[in-house]
């Protein structure tokens, strides 16, 4: 059997997410339908629609990709867990302070990490990208439908997450590319300068 190359493997993975986003974008509409389908529906859809929420996204899969193994696996996967811990602190009702600040500060630092090529420490970099989670999921938690199934909502945009990484993971192979590391590094500019129109409201 033919071995599968990762920079195919992340491109294949990054189109399927990229399809499926499009696909999910008529059912924005939905946001107050009932039920599981009608959480689930929310949830993936609702990461989708924040500018702020898929800069940070894409930029944590840019990031851990730039970083390498195991780097490139370990960010996404614990953006999205601690992410779900903070969507349930956003249902119960748990106050935390500073989160639109929270949330525009992610894409500007993580933006200026890949910016700036910072190779940082494997357990650094997982600290920050959960601290920065924790705001996101919180958000995604506090906006919940009254009528949407948490469970089904929370699963929702875990997964639209995850997706959003996935893309992120497939720009970030380029580094290994011609000219690569300065495409991700314009990328990571691109995504600071977003945070901060967030920040200031702008964008």
């Amino acid at each position: 059997m033919p071995e599968i190359k990762p920079l195919t493997l992340a491109r294949g993975a990054g189109l399927l997410a990229l399809c499926l986003v499009c696909l999910a974008l008529p059912a924005a509409a939905h946001t107050d339908a009932e039920g599981f389908q009608g959480g689930f529906v929310s949830g993936f859809t609702h990461p989708l629609f924040g500018w702020d929420h898929v800069a940070a996204m894409v930029a944590v899969g840019i990031w851990g990709a730039f970083l390498g193994r195991p780097a490139i696996w370990i960010l996404p996967i614990v953006f999205p867990m601690v992410m779900a811990v903070g969507g349930a602190m956003g249902v119960l009702g748990v106050p935390l302070p500073f989160i639109e600040p929270g949330i525009a500060a992610s894409s500007i630092v993580i933006g200026l990490a890949i910016l700036a090529a910072w190779r940082a420490p494997l357990w650094l970099a997982a600290v920050i990208v959960g601290v920065f989670a924790i705001f996101h999921g919180h958000a995604h938690g506090t906006e919940l439908p009254e009528a949407a199934n948490p469970i089904a909502f929370a699963i929702g945009f875990v997964l639209a997450t995850g997706m959003l990484h996935l893309i992120g993971i497939a720009f970030g192979l380029l580094v290994d590319r011609p000219n690569g590391k300065i495409a991700l590094r314009a990328a990571g500019a691109v995504i600071a300068v977003m945070g901060t129109g967030f920040l200031f409201g702008i964008v």
